[in-house]
């Protein structure tokens, strides 16, 4: 169960925060893998902990061997048994704390692969409403204060509870007064213990919130530079970034002003149990029932719970810290996981998890690239779209009960104005989104992937093309790993990049991506259709796919684009009705609505919607005629 986020002055519909319910429902199910090693390394450190405990009664012993005058020799056993404990609890203690730390980095490699893995499968639409900046101080910041507690929060923890029992355990032991004496510090304890942790966990949300309100607000400002200064909106964008900037300092502060108020009521416990303790000791040693030395291991021991008492209280700042941050993942975790609309939930045919962009596929093992694909004949349908509507929000409907229907093999080019719902339709039929209402079946149902096909449904790919850091290898076979040197070759010449590929410095060895080689816009393009080539999907979903290239490479993409879409169904957002000439089928969408449907020739000839749109386009440039 998840709880919606406190909505900052962004407007932006913040992503959800996970109840504390859920929260440790989520990470029971992360330790369970790992509850062998969890109970091995608890019972290591519970012997340490019980060995270390001999040091204060061999401590009392050399204070009665004094006291009453004993020969030195007297101290050789006791001094003996203090480094043999010393020696053995350093290495247990040391061998505990290891598997401890294995257990807390394998629990958070695990968070993280979840993570990141349910992100990636989040609504666009939902990602749109929240903000980059919520998700990405989800990944930065929340990360990494769960990161830094399970490495030292989670090791010190454990150490200090079993410390604290077992030492008060041994305190009744010494005499069952001396335990009560001590028990005075708890009330003081428990209170302050009560007392910040009902003002930490909200006040630690509350400032995650408003430390991705601050990012979302940098991002924009700094995205959006050019038009910024372009409309002189300078000083209005500072002052907001310091606005929120202000309000994550004060959050900042008033933790700092709780962490101070804590530490206070902390040494007044301390006072409190030690002056007892010490009471206790004088008045039980004047009565003749224990000894000195017995009185000195009391308020030793008393004394040795300062260090963990306090390191298990003051662990709770970082403990609420990143419950705080853990619920914030597992209220993202669990988003990914729900249905996002309402209404229409679509059939199990339609793709979901699995249908990869280009540039982020899954492994999948697909026909050569070499090998001549043939237009796939079959009466079943490809895709059938039926009475699907999408909205962004209340009141913001984009299209309305859209249906569709691409057979096996068929190439549909969609076209229409800028915000005619195109784009929309074309990430529902990816599976990248889901619709409001309606239904979409596609090769990604059990038995509906047309033969020949590759082991990827439905593959996407838009203008916005991401170039991995590594060689350019590496970078092919994220849609395939298994391909070989030849394959990828195939692929690079199925699309027309083989010729550049190869004359890069090392050719396909090349570091591409950030800090490596570059590749301009047209030539990433390629490299994301040879991905689609290699992956083999039994539809290809183009959004605008050549719309970065100028005027001079929009011809080499389109005749890279046919290529990859040979012999597969594909749904085509034609960026230039040159797109929609080629295609066997044209549909029109205006006002998230389907007016028109059919080839080219006919709508041209009909005078109809798309005709207006061929007269505006063709009219200010002559079309390069298609063969």
């Amino acid at each position: 169960m998840t709880t919606d986020s406190p909505t900052p002055d962004t407007g932006a519909e913040l992503l959800p925060i996970a109840t504390p319910a859920r929260t440790r429902a989520a990470l029971r199910t992360l330790i369970r893998p790992d509850r062998g090693l969890a109970l091995t390394g608890l019972g290591i450190l519970v012997g340490a902990t019980v060995v270390g405990l001999l040091v204060q009664p061999l401590l009392g012993r050399i204070v009665d061997i004094v006291a009453d005058g004993r020969p030195a020799g007297d101290l050789t056993l006791p001094v003996v048994l203090l480094v043999a404990v010393a020696v053995v609890q350093g290495l247990t203690t040391m061998l505990g704390l290891t598997r401890i730390a294995r257990l807390g980095e394998t629990i958070l490699a695990r968070l993280r692969e979840r993570f990141v893995e349910r992100a990636l499968n989040l609504p666009a639409d939902r990602l749109e409403r929240a903000g980059a900046g919520d998700l990405t101080a989800r990944v930065t910041g929340d990360v990494a204060r769960v990161a830094e507690a399970v490495r030292s929060a989670l090791p010190e923890m454990a150490r200090s509870v079993l410390a604290i029992l077992l030492t008060l355990g041994a305190l009744a032991l010494l005499d069952v007064r001396f335990l009560l004496a001590a028990l005075l510090a708890v009330p003081v304890q428990l209170l302050t213990a009560r007392w910040y942790v009902r003002r930490a966990l909200t006040l630690y949300a509350d400032q995650r919130v408003a430390n991705g309100a601050q990012q979302q607000q940098l991002l924009e400002t700094i995205g959006g530079a050019v038009t910024v200064r372009g409309h002189r909106l300078e000083e209005q964008h500072t002052e907001r970034s310091a606005g929120r900037s202000r309000k994550a300092v004060d959050f900042t502060m008033r933790s700092v002003n709780l962490v101070l108020g804590f530490y206070g009521r902390l040494h007044i416990a301390e006072y409190i149990g030690l002056a007892a303790v010490l009471i206790a000791g004088f008045w039980l040693v004047r009565d003749g029932a224990v000894s000195i030395g017995t009185a000195t291991a009391a308020a030793l021991y008393f004394h040795s719970l300062f260090g963990p008492v306090n390191a298990a209280l003051v662990l709770l700042d970082d403990a609420q810290s990143a419950a705080a941050g853990l619920a914030r993942l597992v209220g993202v975790t669990d988003l990914a996981e729900q249905p996002e609309p309402e209404a229409g939930k679509p059939e199990a045919g339609k793709p979901t998890a699995g249908k990869p962009e280009v540039g982020k596929p899954e492994a999948g093992k697909a026909a050569p690239a070499s090998v001549p694909r043939q237009r796939i004949a079959s009466s079943e349908a490809a895709v059938t779209v039926h009475a699907v509507s999408h909205a962004y929000g209340p009141g913001r409907p984009v299209l309305h009960e859209v249906s569709l229907t691409l057979e096996p093999g068929e190439h549909v080019a969609l076209v229409g104005t800028s915000g005619a719902g195109k784009s929309t339709l074309a990430r529902i039929v990816a599976g990248v989104q889901q619709p409001t209402a309606g239904t979409v079946t596609s090769p990604g149902g059990e038995g509906s992937a047309p033969a020949g096909a590759g082991e990827h449904p439905v593959v996407l790919v838009t203008q916005e093309v991401h170039v991995f850091t590594g060689t350019l290898a590496e970078d092919l076979r994220l849609a395939r790993p298994d391909a070989t040197d030849a394959d990828l070759h195939a692929a690079l010449a199925t699309v027309h990049a083989l010729d550049w590929a190869e004359a890069l410095p090392d050719g396909l060895g090349t570091v591409v991506g950030e800090g490596g080689h570059r590749l301009d816009p047209a030539r990433a393009q390629q490299l994301a259709l040879a991905r689609l080539v290699l992956a083999d999907p039994a539809l290809a979903v183009l959004d605008e796919a050549t719309a970065e290239a100028g005027s001079a490479g929009a011809r080499v993409l389109e005749r890279s684009a046919e290529a990859a879409l040979d012999g597969r169904t594909a749904l085509v957002v034609a960026h230039r009705l040159t797109q929609a000439v080629a295609a066997d089928r044209v549909v029109v969408l205006e006002a998230g609505r389907v007016v028109e449907s059919g080839p080219h020739d006919e709508l041209r000839d009909a005078d109809g919607p798309y005709a207006a749109l061929w007269r505006a386009w063709s009219g200010s440039r002559t079309a390069a005629p298609h063969p």
